[in-house]
Order: C-alpha cells, then structure tokens, then sequence
C-alpha cells in the first residue's frame, strides 16, 4: 500500500490489555508489519490485583490504516479494549519530561526565566546546570526544549504521551 503523508494523521491510542509477558511485542508487531512508527507509547499496571494494564500508542497513519490496526489489536486474546481517543472526541494528553540544561551567567538566568513561563520546575541544580521538570501537551514540551537548546540543552528524556477522554466516561 502507497502511504500518502498528506492523509496521515496522528491518532493516539488507548488499550486495555492482560498484563502478561508477551503483549508488548505482539502490540508493538502489529505496527512493524504494516510499516507504521510508533511515536510514543506508554504501559502503566491499572488494577488493584495487576492483572490488566493501559497501553497508550501514539501513531501516525491514513484513517484506513489506523482502523484496520484497532481492529487488528482488538482481535489480540490478551486485548480487552481499544479506543482510538483522537476519533473519540475530546480528550486530554500529558507527558512528563526532564531536561537537563547547563550554563553560567545571562543564559542561566535565561533558562530560569524560560523554566517560569513554561511552569517547569528546578528538580536538581548545580552551579553549572539544571535538570527541570515539565510537564504538558507534547507541543508545549517540544517548545521548551526548542528553546532550552539555544541555552545549553544537555539531555532530555521524556515519558511519552497518555490520554484521556474528557468527561465522566471512562474508556
């Protein structure tokens, strides 16, 4: 199938899975066999007794594509429930990020002004850098650190993206 990027879209994924051995890979193969990227992707253990775990994909595909690979998850045994949040309706996304960032003088201070306006906060400091703490939309994160590069971005490592609809409903 020829991919046409101007169709792409980004969906983000929730998926409701045993948490056994296994999953993760078979998951994870479903896009690898049709040629898709996974962007971000997050598992967290959901339930008191440990049994079942949320998986949250962040993909990018044409509509079809993206249909036909919730529909292929759902068929997974160890799949109890896929909800494609983008398609849903509104919902909220977070991602947690720590950026390390080092500098002395005018740009230190920059980088302390920067960390107020984006309300990422100090987690760690020494007299030649800082590691802070954001958290927010991808979009606010990867604004930060767009900034923080021009001020002596050292390392970043971020969480990945989970979801959640907006409103009462659960998924």
């Amino acid at each position: 199938m020829k991919i046409n990027h101007r169709e792409s879209e980004r969906h983000v994924l929730a998926i409701m899975v045993d948490n056994e051995a296994g999953i993760l890979a078979k998951i994870a193969g479903l896009f690898t066999a049709r040629g898709y990227n996974i962007d971000s992707l997050t598992v967290a253990d959901i339930s008191n007794d440990h049994a079942i775990s949320r998986i949250t994909i962040v993909t990018n595909g044409p509509p079809q594509v993206i249909d036909q690979i919730e529909a292929q998850l759902e068929r997974l045994v160890p799949v109890h429930k896929v909800v494609d949040l983008t398609a849903a309706g509104p919902h909220v996304e977070r991602e947690l990020a720590l950026v390390k960032v080092k500098g002395t003088g005018e740009k230190r201070v920059e980088a302390l002004r920067l960390a107020d306006i984006f309300r990422a906060r100090p987690v760690d400091t020494t007299t030649e850098s800082f590691v802070f703490e954001i958290t927010g939309p991808p979009d606010k994160i990867d604004s930060f650190i767009s900034l923080m590069r021009e001020l002596g971005l050292v390392e970043v490592g971020r969480t990945g993206v989970v979801g959640m609809m907006r409103g009462s409903e659960g998924v």
